[in-house]
């Protein structure tokens, strides 16, 4: 069987390793990948970009693809699995109707307060309707987010009213682009954030290993949001009792409203939540994707045959009722490159990867990365690497991602020295 992957990124490199492991296939093609998934077995790179969506259906039915996997967002909003499915491909993911619950805050946050799955109160504007007023009525701190698509950074949270009115201006100016031409204000909810990620086919939802995902730049959430600069798995904060209630009052009402108004979801649904004091789920954000860099901490502890659940869903047959997952932890640390996010440098030679590959128990990841002219690999901006660890416990798996992280150098690497800290206290405090 052959597979196209879709994407870049860590997640991709992450998708197209796990997807490479079925016996099942014969080769993954990435498109365009990166230098990581130019090293991977039965795994080659194409030459056509993310979101080019003809060039890629021609691409997969010159190959003959079996299947397609939908990394990134943005194919998805720009509508590439329903011009996948008009050409008769298999494509995994959902369509640019249903992809609007990422493309769009305020699209998400309407169809949720009509459904009456849990969120925060909220006010949606434009340039034209914004009302100052209104945002100095309201309780500090908020939550200012821009509607569209804006690579995981557009949410800026503010000390004050008057922050979120300048911050919400600034959007409408262009901070983010596009993506700021609507602005969704929202209450600060306070709790413990997790990444609540499933699979769906249009009507069953198998729910994968929760995981926790660290948005800010630096230690103990300071500094602007990112795309994520790290990530673990499982997350502790999702009980039992959680997580049965996260499934009846967010992802299961989620699926049968949007097949009840003509919108049925296949793909991967990812909820981020707030998890309040009492046990409350209530939903920060969707995302149609697997979240990056969840996935590199996730798709290692995965037992199952990733290639056959996605090619059940994407062929209509049922789900299974839980997927296999190896028992322990794994923690994933992002290497960043400098600048970022604001800005991003390029073009720095990477050393080390070979001993960090070499470090027991870890994973290595590719992102940002590319060969140079002299076949040197570099930085290609953004998020570089994710490093992930292996252990039985937080604490192994926190010191096996750091060991081989350690191994890694590269001219203005960023890195968080805190990823998981929260998930080992926890540990300790349970006594493990």
């Amino acid at each position: 069987m052959k597979v196209l992957v879709i994407g870049s990124g860590g997640r991709e490199h992450a998708l197209a390793w796990k997807v490479a492991q079925s016996p099942r296939v014969t080769e993954v093609q990435v498109a365009p990948g990166n230098a990581g998934t130019a090293l991977e077995p039965r795994v080659r790179n194409v030459d056509v970009a993310a979101e080019d969506v003809q060039g890629l259906l021609r691409h997969a039915l010159a190959e003959k693809i079996d299947l397609t996997i939908v990394g990134p967002e943005g194919p998805l909003v720009l509508g590439v699995v329903d011009a996948f499915q008009a050409a008769g491909l298999r494509c995994f993911g959902p369509s640019r109707n249903a992809a609007q619950l990422e493309g769009s805050k305020a699209f998400t946050k309407d169809f949720l307060q009509r459904t009456g799955i849990p969120t925060a109160a909220y006010g949606t504007f434009t340039r034209e309707t914004f009302d100052p007023a209104w945002v100095h009525a309201q309780k500090a701190p908020l939550v200012v987010k821009a509607d569209g698509l804006a690579a995981g950074k557009g949410v800026v949270i503010c000390a004050t009213t008057e922050e979120a009115v300048e911050t919400t201006r600034a959007m409408f100016d262009g901070r983010f682009g596009k993506a700021g031409d609507k602005v969704v204000i929202e209450e600060f909810l306070e709790g413990e954030e997790a990444s609540f990620i499933a699979m769906v086919d249009g009507t069953h939802v198998l729910p994968l290993a929760t995981s926790q995902d660290h948005k800010r730049l630096r230690d103990a959430d300071q500094g602007p949001n990112t795309g994520g600069m790290g990530a673990y798995s499982p997350a502790p904060v999702v009980t039992p009792e959680i997580h049965e209630r996260a499934m009846r009052e967010v992802m299961l009402p989620t699926v049968r409203a949007l097949a009840a108004e003509g919108t049925p979801y296949v793909g991967f649904l990812y909820a981020g939540l707030m998890i309040a004091a009492d046990g409350t789920p209530k939903v920060l954000e969707f995302n149609c994707r697997f979240g990056d860099p969840e996935t590199q901490a996730m798709l290692p502890r995965l037992e199952s045959d990733l290639l056959e659940i996605l090619w059940a869903a994407a062929h209509g047959e049922p789900l299974p009722a839980a997927a296999e997952w190896r028992p322990g932890v794994a923690v994933g640390v992002v290497m960043a490159s400098r600048g970022y996010p604001a800005s991003s440098s390029k073009g720095d030679v990477i050393s080390g990867i070979e001993k960090a590959w070499a470090v027991d128990g870890a994973d290595v990841f590719h992102a940002g990365t590319y060969r140079g002219p002299d076949r040197k690999l570099v930085t290609a901006g953004g998020r570089v690497l994710t490093v992930t660890g292996q252990g039985d416990t937080f604490a192994e798996a926190r010191a096996r991602a750091y060991e081989a992280v350690a191994c890694i150098s590269f001219d203005g690497a960023q890195h968080r020295s805190d990823i998981a800290l929260r998930a080992e206290e926890w540990e300790k405090r349970q006594g493990v």
